[in-house]
């Protein structure tokens, strides 16, 4: 039994041995070669796709958030149009220029859209004589007691298109190449009248500013000798730049690349309108009298066409979504889904004494 046994032992104790060399045996500097180039194809193709993938969703993404700041900028101009009383077409305004407010420091910029409006003011007037405007209950204030009645006053609309001069502009980002446009919307705004005031009142035909909300005060550059008989003048107070003018941005990243319209662009969109003088014949208004656009640039990205005898007028805006991302973003037939264009036409309803 016993030489059984040890025969055994000395059978097994070789096998272990064996085995042990065999497990502690590692990868030869060629097969670690081989495995780290099979790596490199397998996953420098993948980091590729990855990348092209997080480049295409981030085009997608700034093309529909430029979708919605265009159309968005084109329905509060299409609102704001709407109660417009008179519109400026684009050789009035070229006569007008000078008397609407200067752009911003540091850009250059063109009214593309000047009409006035009638702006509703509430809760603005007293019902009687002795009382005060500061007396009316204002929505969202506190101090007024009495209920009042609201009122109408007119206001000057302007549409800029902005160009920044500086590269490092906030504007103008990502820094670089040829900045993107912006459109500004300058507003002109007369004062809440007082219609108890007698002629010898002192602040007559307003209320004394002290008795008066800020946002019932007339505006410093508005002209209140203004005639509609005559809308190129007297049409503000401004003169050389001054008094400024606050504005407001309503939509950035506007495209920036010159684009050719058709010559009869605005004839064709507002159906050929005709002017006729006396009794001579009706002729067309001609393309350069309607269309109202920056030639300086020719950019054609922000442009109006204008029929101001039927107080009408058509606005295209164009966007640049590559513009939010890369520097080098002109316009390109071949990505025109980049370049997201709205158009509105609207009849301006608002009317002097309604």
């Amino acid at each position: 039994m016993k030489t059984l046994l040890r025969l055994l032992l000395k059978t097994q104790h070789p096998r272990n041995r064996s085995g042990s060399a065999q497990t502690e045996k590692g990868m030869t500097l060629v097969e670690l070669l081989v495995g780290a180039i099979m790596a490199f194809l397998i996953i420098t193709p993948m980091l590729g796709f990855v990348v092209d993938m997080l480049n295409t969703d981030r085009r997608e993404q700034v093309k529909s958030n430029t979708e919605q700041d265009i159309q968005a900028a084109v329905d509060f101009i299409a609102q704001d149009l709407s109660q417009a009383i008179y519109i400026y077409n684009g050789k009035e305004i070229v006569d007008i220029k000078a008397k609407l407010p200067a752009p911003p420091q540091n850009t250059t910029g063109t009214p593309i859209l000047v009409f006035w409006k009638r702006q509703q003011i509430k809760n603005a007037v007293p019902l009687s004589a002795g009382l005060k405007p500061s007396d009316c209950k204002v929505p969202g204030q506190t101090g007024g007691t009495i209920e009042c009645n609201d009122t109408y006053v007119r206001s000057l609309v302007a549409y800029y298109q902005i160009t920044d001069t500086a590269s490092n502009s906030i504007w103008c980002q990502p820094s670089g190449g040829t900045c993107p446009t912006r459109i500004e919307r300058y507003e002109i705004k007369d004062g809440v009248q007082n219609p108890y005031a007698p002629p010898t009142d002192p602040d007559f035909p307003y209320y004394a500013k002290a008795d008066t909300p800020k946002s019932s005060h007339k505006d410093e550059a508005f002209n209140a000798a203004f005639d509609f008989s005559d809308p190129t003048k007297d049409v503000t107070l401004i003169t050389g730049g001054t008094p400024v003018v606050n504005s407001e941005v309503l939509v950035n990243y506007i495209d920036h690349s010159p684009k050719q319209l058709d010559v009869a662009e605005c004839q064709k969109a507002l159906g050929t309108p005709q002017t006729k003088i006396g009794l001579a014949a009706a002729t067309d208004v001609p393309e350069g009298t309607l269309k109202v656009t920056d030639p300086s640039t020719n950019t054609n990205s922000f442009y109006a066409c204008v029929d101001n005898a039927r107080n009408l007028a058509r606005v295209t805006i164009r966007g640049n979504s590559l513009r939010r991302i890369q520097t080098d973003a002109d316009y390109d037939t071949k990505k025109a889904a980049y370049f997201p264009t709205a158009t509105v036409q609207v009849q301006g309803l608002g009317a002097l004494g309604k």
